[in-house]
Order: structure tokens, then sequence, then C-alpha cells
């Protein structure tokens, strides 16, 4: 028995140094200017404790950094916890964070260890921290003042020992004057500002993570591919919404749809141009492109999770990413008049009233 638990131990140890191997800065591609701006940064601050904010658009690498970060500072021995703030609802999400008692609340049907206790020692990343709402942003505020955290449903104060990178793909200051988000916790996070560059500002990493890409598929079975230089500029000139994670689900495309070894541009051109020209093709038909577009989103959403499955919660924020701008839309053509809004939308105007405040929805009347 004892022989088993020192052998587990060798294992564990063993796939630490796998895990910390594989997040070194060399790992990390990026040969472009701006990449090399953020690693000079990083190499400044990785060895200290300094609550780290990254900025950037969706996909392009954030959790990557964060992951860097803690595996090449002092915290590796420790655990790295990340949490989507965006994707809980917002009674669950305190919950996540501090953990609860058993019967703190309905469904509480057991104890539960929170994010802040297991990352102890260790790094705690905030992901999509510009959508935590505002009652959990006081709690965490409160938290990183005051260096301890209550269970909910608890009451002795857990002293709490974790280095804060927390991630946004929105413009914190931008929410700070909506008052959608706290000045005073912004000024908490933001000791060191990362702003992760677009994958159309660095687009001579393109090859270089083309190729890794295409080596790690490789390494899963997959057979290994070569983009022509044509394929390569195609690549370089195209806009990146999606940015590296949407590079990354392109290869992956490639190496399962297509038997040709050499990638060339005509290839690239129908994978990249393809879903645009399907929706443009749509004749007028407005419900329909927007039918392409969301389950084209939806497609890009499972395929970046690779094999596992994306957080629970998926129907509301997917439902969400099309009620804000609808309704958003719709009062800016009503000029802020919420009667004619709610008729348009064929809502009552106490649900539309909700969803404004739900959804955090700026109002502004027109001077008639």
């Amino acid at each position: 028995s004892m022989l088993r638990i020192r052998r587990m131990d060798q294992e564990c140890c063993s796939l630490k140094e796998e895990i910390a191997a594989q997040h070194r800065f060399d790992d990390v591609i990026g040969r472009s200017a701006a990449m090399q701006r953020l690693f000079a940064v990083l190499d400044k601050i990785v060895a200290s404790d300094v609550t780290i904010l990254l900025t950037g658009e969706s996909g392009t690498g954030k959790e990557t950094i964060a992951r860097c970060v803690h595996y090449n500072g002092p915290r590796s021995v420790g655990r790295f916890v990340a949490v989507n703030c965006g994707a809980l609802a917002e009674n669950l999400l305190e919950s996540e964070l501090f953990g609860h008692v058993k019967g703190a609340f309905t469904g509480a049907l057991a104890n539960r260890t929170g994010r802040f206790a297991a990352a102890d020692g260790g790094t705690l990343f905030l992901d999509e921290i510009g959508d935590m709402p505002l009652e959990a942003q006081t709690r965490l505020l409160r938290v990183l003042q005051e260096g301890e955290f209550t269970i909910v449903g608890g009451r002795e104060p857990i002293r709490t020992d974790v280095r804060i990178v927390a991630a946004t793909h929105r413009d914190l200051g931008v929410l700070v004057e909506q008052g959608l988000f706290r000045e005073d916790l912004y000024y908490r996070l933001n000791v060191v500002p990362l702003r992760l560059p677009p994958l159309r500002e660095r687009t001579e990493d393109i090859p270089l993570l083309a190729r890794h890409f295409f080596t790690c598929i490789q390494k899963e079975g997959l057979p290994g591919k070569m983009l022509s230089g044509e394929a390569v500029r195609l690549l370089q000139s195209y806009d990146w919404p999606g940015n590296v994670r949407e590079l990354e689900n392109l290869v992956c495309r490639l190496s399962a749809l297509y038997t040709e070894e050499n990638i060339g541009a005509d290839i690239i051109e129908r994978e990249l141009l393809g879903d645009r020209q399907m929706v443009e093709a749509v004749d007028g038909a407005e419900a329909d492109s927007l039918g392409n577009s969301v389950d084209r989103h939806v497609a890009q959403y499972f395929a970046a999770h690779k094999d596992a499955l994306p957080t629970p919660g998926l129907y509301g924020r997917i439902l969400r990413e099309v009620e804000q701008p609808l309704l958003q839309r719709t009062l800016a053509a009503t000029r802020g008049n919420q009667v004619r809004a709610a008729e348009v939308l064929g809502l009552n105007r106490n649900t539309l009233r909700k969803k404004i405040r739900e959804l955090g929805i700026q109002v502004s009347r027109a001077v008639q």
C-alpha cells in the first residue's frame, strides 16, 4: 500500500513536470514585434506575485498566457484554477468562487469547496471578468482587500493566498463609466495591464502557428500537412475575427477533411470564404442568414473546446448574445422609447424592462 502511494506520488510529480514543460514561454509562439513586447513585460513580472489584467479579443490566447505565468512562476507548485465569470449564473458565481455549506441555499445538497480554496498557494484565473455581476464584484473586492473570504452559508473567515490573473475581451474602462464595473475593483485588478494582440496585428506569426498546430494534430495520429506559399499569403491577408483559436480550428478542419498533403490556395479560399459566400447567397432571407451565422458561431464554439464540452449554461449564453444586439438596435430605432420598442419586439413592457436590467443595456432617451 505504501509502495502504491509512493508510485502514485512519483507519477503525480512527473505529470506536474510534464505539464510545466508544456507551458514554458518558449512554447508561446510569437516572433512578431507585438509578441516580443509582450514577452519582455512577462519576463519582468513572472517571478513576482503582482495581479495581471489580460485584455484582448476572444481567441487571442489569454488563458494560454495565464497558464504560462503560473507555470513559470514561484506558484507552479500550486494549482492553476480557471473560472469563467461570464458562463455562470449570477446566483451560482459566489458559491463557485467561495464554496458553500450544505443547506446554504436550495439545491446545496453537500458542502462544496470554492475555487479560491482550490487555488490556495497557486493561481486563480478569472476569465471574462467584465461579465461578473456587480454583487459578486463587491465580494471579490473585499476578498482581495482583506485576504480572506467566507464560504456561502459559513461563519468563519478563511485566509487566502492566491495570485490573481484576470482576463476580459471587453473594455473595462467603458464598463466603469457605464456603472457596470466597480472602479475600485478595476484599479485593484489592473496592476499590470497586458494587451494580447489580435492575429491580424501579428501576421508574421501565422505560418509558425499553423506549423505548430499541424504538428500537434500529427501527434494525435492525423496525417501531416504542408501549406503552399500562396496558401500562407492568403492566410496572412485574412482578418481572423476569431484570432488564434480560429486558425487552430481551420488547421483541424484541413487535417480532417483533406487527403492532399500540400494544402494550396484554392483549399484555403474555399475554407475561408465558403461560409461568407454561403451567407451572401441566401437571397435576402435574413432569418436564414442569421441562422447560418448562429450555426457557424455555435460550431466554432464547440470546435474550440476540442474533445471537452463547454461549461454549463450554453443555452443562456447564446440567447444573451442574440438578445443584446436585438434589444439595443430596437431601442436605438425607437430613440429609447421603451413602449414602442416593446411593441416592435412583441414583448410585454415589464418583460422588456427586466431584460434591459438583466443585460445591463444603457437606455438614453433622445432629446425631442
